[in-house]
């Protein structure tokens, strides 16, 4: 039977999105290249023995726009027989081009493919492809859609987060990405970002704030509460949870996911394949899952998604070492943790994207590679990543070291 190994991942430093960050003065098609660029030298590969690249991308218009994916495949110069697709499955893109880079190698029509993602934020902002799900009355009515934001402020007053509780997590996260850094944990992945003279443009992630603490935390104005009531967000999310008074509003920019650039990829093949070629495996992907929920509250998608997925495997949450879960909101993973019953401290256990920013369509890709080493620094054998997406979805992935 077909497995479908990873033998490589790496990502890009992520950069602050938006002018003057560290990334902002590379071109996204640019950006989408160095992981792959970095893949192909890293294991010296000829080229043409890669079939397909299938990038995640969330707003794929404008410099990310017509199939980024592919222009990156030629940027990178790779063999012109080598294809490649963008895909968009909001925040979960970057793992769902793992996933179906599982799924094609498993079905035997591909032997090799690159998958990952980009977002680079400070070129496309959040939202620049418009869309139904926010911007047409009648979908937007149907559905009672609010801003994620209230999504998940929505959670926290269900599950009665303080705000205390939630930047209580978001502190945490920061000082867990402070000392994955200091301690080198991060160091087999990145590929720091250089100009054409070879300069450096980026080698840490820049998001992290060193100085955080709960004061500073705690002096934030929350995020959503003018939008939810001003612009009546709160009165739709009610009518669909009748039990609640009213939405306690604890989300701020410090216990909310960042804005960034970024890029990652994995090398994913077939297991006899890849070592034809000469490379190592180092993890087989076991099972992946998606799936959607209740569209109001939205970001409540990981827990059902990673039942799914291991219920796939034929696994519980006891065989799990360790999980990534997108810090898109504290809210989201302090939910997770409570709805699976499982120790918090093996989750996210570098930090996340409270503390390193959130690119969104590389997220995926770039949880589950910093999974990936961090099984192998721990000497664990298995691992799940996760992530809340927009329109109500989950998705996850499980693999296993080799």
């Amino acid at each position: 039977m077909k497995e479908a190994i990873i033998f490589d991942s790496v990502r890009t430093p992520r950069g602050k999105g938006k002018p003057g960050g560290g990334l902002s003065t590379i071109r996204p098609v640019e950006l989408a290249s160095i992981p792959i660029k970095a893949l192909v030298e890293r294991n010296s590969l000829a080229t043409k023995n890669i079939e397909d690249v299938i990038l995640g991308c969330v707003t794929a218009v404008g410099d990310q726009g017509a199939n980024i994916a592919k222009s990156a495949a030629m940027e990178s110069r790779l063999d012109e027989s080598v294809s490649g697709f963008t895909v968009n499955r909001f925040c979960g893109s970057g793992l769902e081009a793992i996933n179906l880079a599982f799924a094609k190698i498993l079905s035997g029509q591909e032997n090799l493919i690159i998958a990952g993602g980009i977002e680079s934020m400070s070129h496309v902002p959040i939202s620049s492809d418009g869309g139904a799900l926010a911007a047409d009355p009648r979908l937007a009515t149907h559905i009672g859609f609010v801003p994620q934001g209230i999504s998940a402020d929505i959670i926290a007053t269900l599950k009665n987060y303080s705000r205390h509780d939630v930047d209580n997590f978001a502190l945490k996260s920061q000082q867990k990405a402070v000392r994955a850094w200091e301690e080198n944990r991060f160091a087999k992945s990145i590929i720091p970002v250089h100009d054409l003279n070879g300069d450096m443009v980026l080698e840490k992630d820049e998001h992290i704030r060193h100085d955080t603490t709960l004061e500073s935390l705690g002096q934030l104005k929350p995020s959503f509460e003018k939008i939810g009531l001003d612009y009546g967000f709160d009165s739709v999310a009610l009518q669909n949870y009748p039990t609640l008074e009213n939405i306690h509003h604890v989300h701020t920019p410090g216990n909310s996911s960042g804005i960034v650039d970024g890029a990652s990829a994995l090398l994913i093949g077939d297991k006899i394949y890849g070592q034809s070629l000469g490379l190592k495996p180092r993890a087989k992907i076991k099972s992946c899952a998606v799936i959607a929920t209740e569209p109001t509250i939205m970001l409540i998608g990981p827990g059902p998604a990673s039942k799914k997925a291991l219920k796939r495997a034929g696994m519980t949450t006891k065989d799990i070492d360790l999980y990534e879960v997108n810090e898109a909101f504290a809210s989201v993973v302090l939910n997770y943790i409570d709805e699976l019953k499982i120790n918090p401290d093996l989750v996210n256990v570098n930090g996340g994207a409270i503390a390193m920013g959130h690119p969104l369509g590389a997220s995926g890709a770039m949880i589950l590679g910093t999974l990936l080493d961090e099984l192998e620094r721990q000497k664990k054998s298995t691992g799940l990543a996760t992530l809340c997406i927009g329109g109500g979805m989950g998705i996850a992935t499980i693999i296993e070291l080799i």
